[in-house]
This record gives C-alpha cells, structure tokens and sequence, in this order.
C-alpha cells in the first residue's frame, strides 16, 4: 500500500479524519506502542484491520501525521465494538479522541449496528461515559494467555 497522502490543511487547522481511511503499518504501530507505552514492534495493522474490523477511524495532522486511530470490530450485525482508542500524546486534549469515538459511532450505525461497546480502565470513565455518553455496564474478561494464574475459582462448576 502506498503512503497515504498529506491532508493538505492550512496551518492552524483542524486534524482531518476518516472512516476506513489508509494507514501504513508501521505508522499504526509507533502510534500503539506510544500510547500504550510498549515498544514498537512488527504487527500488520492494515491486514489486522482489513480483515477483522467493521471499520476504524484515523485522524491525521495537517502535515499528513497519523495522530488517531480507533478500530471498530463487530459480531456482523448489531453489535459493534471499540478497540484499542489511541491518540498521540502531542494531540491529546484537544478532542482528537473524542472525535475518533463519534466518527466510529456514526460508521457502526451506518453500518446498521445498534450497539457499541467499549470496555476502558477505569481512569476513563469520564471521557467514555460523561463526554460521550456511553453507561457503565458490568462486564466479564478472561485472560487466555499461558501467563495469567488461574481465576480464584477456576474448580467452582459454572451457572
């Protein structure tokens, strides 16, 4: 895939966004391993995404650098899931995340979605609930990878 091209915006301006939007790879990966604090590694983003996801949503700046990506997996029809929200630091608190999650709301429910899920550490309860009026709903994780102990009552028979 060839490098996508500079928005063009004049300085000052807005970031620009775009649903389905192209992204290298590697400029998805030295976002992640920013945002999420791990080093950049070699994972295929576009091959991820394109083959997994509903849609995602990028914000670039005016000189064409990705700041924002957010991926909208789903089940294949109502209900649709954010992943993986990130914004570079040098454009956080300014609305790039918050536009991020209203683009990727608009493409689910274009999509025909009537759900969307987020799960979030709960430090980010304000940004999903009170800004963008997502509610608080219990929720189960289990963890899969050979590294985590065992659940407490892992021998209990389930419901």
């Amino acid at each position: 895939m060839a490098p996508p091209s500079s928005p063009g915006a004049a300085p000052g301006a807005s970031p620009t966004y775009g649903w389905r939007a192209p992204f290298l790879s590697t400029e998805a990966e030295a976002l992640h391993a920013e945002g999420f604090g791990r080093p950049a590694g070699a994972h295929d983003w576009w091959a991820r995404f394109t083959a997994h996801s509903l849609g995602w949503v990028c914000a670039r700046d005016r000189e064409g650098t990705l700041i924002g990506l957010v991926n909208v997996a789903w089940d294949g029809g109502e209900h649709a899931f954010l992943l993986d929200t990130v914004v570079a630091r040098a454009a956080r608190r300014r609305g790039v995340g918050r536009e991020l999650v209203r683009r990727a709301a608009e493409g689910a429910r274009a999509a025909g979605c009537g759900w969307l899920h987020v799960d979030y550490e709960p430090g980010l309860g304000a940004f999903y609930d009170a800004s963008l009026g997502f509610r608080p709903t219990e929720a189960g994780l289990l963890r899969l990878d050979r590294t985590a102990p065992p659940a407490p009552d892992a021998g209990r028979p389930g419901p």
